[in-house]
């Protein structure tokens, strides 16, 4: 696998994600070209109150309801109120979808805030719940990368797009295993990137890729830019 490190070497922006150790070295402030900027997944942080939470899941697993956490499940509660509201703003502007979250989210996710922090203070570092709040708020950070999305309007409240690109990946591993080699496997991943770059443009990748293939050769250095996705027009 490509480090992260590695396959981004030379980029700066921001990144939407789960909480993944291995993406932390992109975040360092002496990184050159500079930090990228993290956007931490609700789904990914609300996922693990969930599971702590889950009656229907307990009683397909013969556990007794009294192991459902009530803070958990409080957290939940809480933390839906902000995917419903979110839910509303989709399709808006990314001008007005950030000012409707600075008057409708902002205050729920200080609420939320404050209240994960109190719920903290009053377990164990053993209990499963506080683990699931340290995901969301303990390392220095966090919480402000999981609030990214409030002072952004361009940014969704959760990944659930990009791992919905990469299910077909998942779903293929075993072809994986036949790409001959570690170089042979990067070359898979770049083109998999370029057709899922071309579909999220509304484009057919298999005519884009039909007729890059075909201009590329005469196409002079300087204009390659032309058949990239967002800038690509098929010939007439």
């Amino acid at each position: 696998m490509i480090h992260p490190n590695k396959h981004l070497a030379g980029w700066q922006g921001v990144l939407q994600s789960d909480v993944y150790a291995g993406y932390n070295g992109l975040y360092d402030p002496d990184r050159d070209p500079g930090p990228i900027t993290p956007s931490f997944c609700w789904a990914h942080g609300r996922r693990k109150f969930f599971e702590l939470a889950d009656i229907a899941g307990n009683v397909r697993k013969n556990k007794p309801a009294h192991q459902i956490s009530p803070v958990a499940l409080e957290a939940v509660r809480k933390i839906d109120a902000i995917f419903d509201i979110e839910r509303d703003l989709n399709g808006l502007s990314a001008a007005d979808r950030h000012a409707a979250r600075q008057t409708l989210l902002r205050p729920l996710c200080e609420e939320l805030h404050i209240w994960l922090i109190d719920q903290r203070a009053r377990m164990s570092k053993h209990n499963p719940v506080a683990k699931a709040i340290k995901y969301m708020i303990d390392k220095e950070g966090r919480w402000e990368a999981f609030t990214a999305f409030l002072d952004d309007g361009r940014l969704c409240l959760t990944n659930n797009a990009a791992e919905r690109a990469l299910r077909g990946i998942a779903l293929g591993r075993k072809s994986w295993l036949f790409a001959g080699s570690e170089r042979g496997g990067q070359r898979a991943a770049f083109m998999y990137t370029l057709i899922i770059t071309a579909k999220m443009n509304d484009i057919d990748p298999q005519a884009w890729l039909a007729d890059v293939l075909k201009r590329l050769p005469d196409m002079p250095v300087s204009r390659i830019h032309e058949l990239l996705p967002w800038n690509w027009k098929p010939n007439e």
